[in-house]
C-alpha cells in the first residue's frame, strides 16, 4: 500500500484522533493560563516586583511563539506526532521545574520550557491535514484551534479551586499529570503522518527569532522601571529590529528557512497573519483583566469581591463559549467562508470590549464579557487555520500554521508584557502592595478594543476565496510555458478542470514508489506545471486545488534527460453523503 502525502487522509485515522489532539490543545491552555488565578499574588509569592513577576507568564508565551514555528518545521521534516510528543514532554520537564521552585528565576525557567508546548497546536492541524477526510477537516481544525480558550476557560475555575485550597505549586504537578496523560493518549491513538517535507532545519533561523523577539519584549515589559527614553530601552528596541532584519534577510536567501517569508507575503497569508496578531492581543487581555477585577475587595470602591474559584467560574464561559462556537462556525464558514467568520468574530469581539467598558460594576456582568469575547474569539480563532490552509499547498501546512500560531503568540506575548506594564503603572501601593486600579482596567479594555479594531481591518484586506490571480500578462505566461520545456528529466504540462479549462494554484506533488514525496510545486496562472525526477522510474503524480476532486496518475520516466508531457485533468468537486 502507497502512502501519498496529498489532500486526501495518507491513512486511515481512528474517530478518537480528532479528541485526543483536541486534548493536547487543551493541555497547552492550561499550561499557559496556570497561573492566571494567583497573578495578583505572584510578586509575594515569588519575593519580586510585580513588573519582574510579569516574566513568569510573558516568558511561557514568548518560548511558545518561538517554539510554534520551529515545531512546525520538525514536524516537516521528522514527523509531526513525533514532535507532539516531544513539545508535550518538554512541558512536563518544565511544570516539574517549576513545581520545585519559589524563587523568580528557577520558575521563569519552568515556566520557559513550558511554553515549547505551544507546538502541539499547529502540529494537531498539520496531522488533522493528513489524516482526515476534507468533509471532516473543516470542523476538526476549528476545534484544534479553538482548544487554546477552551482549555483556558476551563483551567481557570480549576486551578483557582486548587490554588485556594491547596499549595500553589500543586497547579505544575497537575500540568505534568496533563502532559503526561496526552503523551500516552497520543502514543495510543494518533498515527504517524507519513508526508515529509525537503530540506533541512534551519538553526540560525531559530536563534535569530528567539533572539529578537526577546530584546523586543524585554524593553516593553521593563521600559517604566528603566525609563522610555532610557539608553538601555531605546537600544534594546534598536537591537531588536536589527536583528529581526538581518533574520529577515537570511530567511529569504535559505533554501529551507524556518519561516518562509515568501510564502508569508501573499496577502492570503499576510492580512491573515496579521489579523492573528490582534486576535492573539485580545484573547490574552480579558484573562489578565477579568480575575483581578473580580477577586479584588469590595473595600477598593470597584472591586468585586469574588472569592479565587468564583472569580474562575465567571470567566469559564470565555473558553466553553469558545468550544460551542466550533460546530456554529463550521455551518457559517461552509455557507459563507472563513474570511466572513473572521471579519464577523472580530466585529463580536470589539462589541464584547466596548460593552466592557461599561459594565466593570457587577459579578454578573463579567459573566457577559466573557460569553460574548468568547463567541467572537472562538469565531475569529476557528477562522484562521482554514485561511491559511487555503492558501498554501500541502507540505507547507505545519510550517505555515506554525507561523500563524506564532503570529498568535507573538499577539498574546506583546498582550501579557504591555498589560502587565499597564496595570503595574497604575497601580496603587497600599501597604507595600501593588493593587490595580480601575483606570488601568478600562485602559487595558481601551488598548484591546484598539487592536480588534486593526485586526479587522486587517481582515478586510483579505482576498476573496477560490479566486485565482488574473493579473499577470500573456508574455509571462509565455514565459512559464519556456521554462517549463527548459526543465530536464521530469514531467511537465498543465491542470485542467473538467471542462478544459486551466486551473490556476493547483498543488502538485510528485510521489516516488515508495510512497515518499520526491517533489511539489504550484500551477501556474495558465495551469502549466513542471516537477524535475531525482531517478528513472515509477511515479504518481498527485493534483489538488480548491472546488474540485483530487487526481493522482500514474506516470514512468526512464531516466534519460528530457521531460515526458503529462496533462493532469482534475474532476469536479466531490461531495459526500
Amino acid at each position: 500500500m502507497t502512502h501519498t502525502p496529498t489532500d486526501q487522509p495518507t491513512r486511515r485515522a481512528s474517530g478518537a484522533v480528532v479528541p485526543v489532539l483536541a486534548f493536547a490543545g487543551i493541555v497547552v491552555a492550561v499550561m499557559q493560563t496556570l497561573l492566571v488565578p494567583v497573578i495578583k499574588d505572584l510578586p509575594q509569592l515569588l519575593d519580586t516586583e510585580p513588573s519582574n513577576a510579569t516574566w513568569v507568564l510573558t516568558s511561557t508565551l514568548l518560548s511558545g511563539a518561538v517554539a510554534t514555528p520551529i515545531m512546525g518545521r520538525l514536524g516537516d521534516l521528522y514527523g509531526k506526532r513525533r514532535m507532539l510528543i516531544a513539545s508535550l514532554a518538554v512541558m512536563v520537564v518544565g511544570a516539574l521545574v517549576s513545581a520545585f521552585t519559589s524563587t523568580l528565576l528557577p520558575m521563569i525557567a519552568g515556566r520557559t520550557l513550558q511554553g515549547f508546548a505551544m507546538g502541539a497546536i499547529p502540529l494537531g492541524i498539520g496531522l488533522m491535514r493528513d489524516m482526515l477526510p476534507r468533509e471532516k477537516l473543516g470542523s476538526a481544525m476549528a476545534l484544534m484551534s479553538s482548544s487554546i480558550g477552551v482549555g483556558g476557560g476551563l483551567a481557570l475555575p480549576l486551578a483557582a479551586l486548587i490554588a485556594q485550597h491547596a499549595d500553589w505549586h500543586a497547579l505544575f504537578y497537575g500540568a505534568a499529570g496533563l502532559g503526561a496523560l496526552s503523551i500516552v493518549l497520543t502514543l495510543l491513538v494518533v498515527p504517524e503522518s507519513p508526508a515529509r517535507a525537503e530540506g533541512t532545519f534551519d538553526v540560525l533561523g531559530a536563534l535569530g527569532l528567539s533572539t529578537g523577539l526577546v530584546l523586543f519584549l524585554l524593553p516593553i515589559t521593563k521600559g517604566s522601571d528603566w525609563g522610555w527614553t532610557s539608553g538601555t530601552t531605546l537600544g534594546l528596541f534598536a537591537a531588536s529590529a536589527v536583528v529581526l532584519v538581518l533574520w529577515g534577510v537570511m530567511e529569504l536567501r535559505l533554501k529551507a528557512p524556518l519561516v518562509d517569508l515568501r510564502t508569508t507575503a501573499r496577502p492570503a497569508v499576510l492580512f491573515t497573519n496579521l489579523a492573528s496578531i490582534m486576535v492573539g492581543v485580545s484573547f490574552y487581555v480579558v484573562s489578565l483583566v477579568l480575575p483581578q477585577l473580580l477577586q479584588l475587595p469590595k473595600a477598593t470602591g470597584y472591586g468585586l469581591g469574588q472569592s479565587m474559584v468564583v472569580a474562575g467560574l465567571l470567566v469559564a464561559p470565555l473558553g466553553l463559549t469558545m468550544m460551542f462556537t466550533a460546530p456554529v462556525y463550521a455551518r457559517l464558514s461552509a455557507k459563507y467562508g472563513p474570511k466572513f467568520t473572521l471579519i464577523l468574530g472580530m466585529l463580536v469581539i470589539a462589541i464584547g470590549y466596548g460593552a466592557g467598558l461599561g459594565l466593570m460594576s457587577a459579578a454578573w456582568q463579567s459573566l457577559v464579557i466573557a460569553v460574548v469575547l468568547g463567541a467572537g474569539i472562538g469565531l475569529a480563532y476557528s477562522s484562521l487555520p482554514a485561511l491559511i490552509v487555503g492558501a498554501v499547498p500541502a507540505s507547507e501546512t505545519g510550517a505555515a500554521n506554525g507561523l500563524n500560531t506564532l503570529m498568535r503568540s507573538i499577539g498574546t506575548s506583546v498582550s501579557s508584557a504591555v498589560i502587565g506594564m499597564v496595570l503595574a503603572n497604575t497601580a496603587d501601593h497600599v501597604g507595600g502592595v501593588a493593587v490595580p486600579t480601575m483606570h488601568g482596567f478600562r485602559v487595558s479594555f481601551l488598548i484591546a478594543t484598539g487592536a480588534v479594531a486593526v485586526g479587522l481591518l486587517m481582515a478586510l484586506f483579505l482576498p476573496k476565496a477560490n479566486r485565482a490571480p488574473q493579473l499577470r500578462a500573456s508574455s509571462e505566461e509565455e514565459a512559464n510555458l519556456e521554462r517549463a520545456e527548459e526543465v530536464l528529466r521530469g514531467f511537465r504540462g498543465r491542470v485542467l478542470d473538467a471542462s478544459g479549462a486551466p486551473v490556476a494554484r493547483a498543488k502538485v506533488t510528485l510521489i516516488d514508489r515508495r510512497g515518499r514525496q520526491a517533489g511539489s510545486t504550484l500551477s501556474e496562472d495558465d495551469g502549466t506545471y513542471a516537477l524535475t525526477v531525482p531517478a528513472q522510474g515509477a511515479y504518481v503524480l498527485a493534483a489538488r486545488a480548491t472546488g474540485h476532486g483530487p487526481l493522482a496518475s500514474s506516470a514512468t520516466h526512464t531516466g534519460d534527460d528530457r521531460t515526458v508531457a503529462l496533462d493532469l485533468a482534475l474532476p469536479g468537486e466531490t461531495v459526500t453523503a
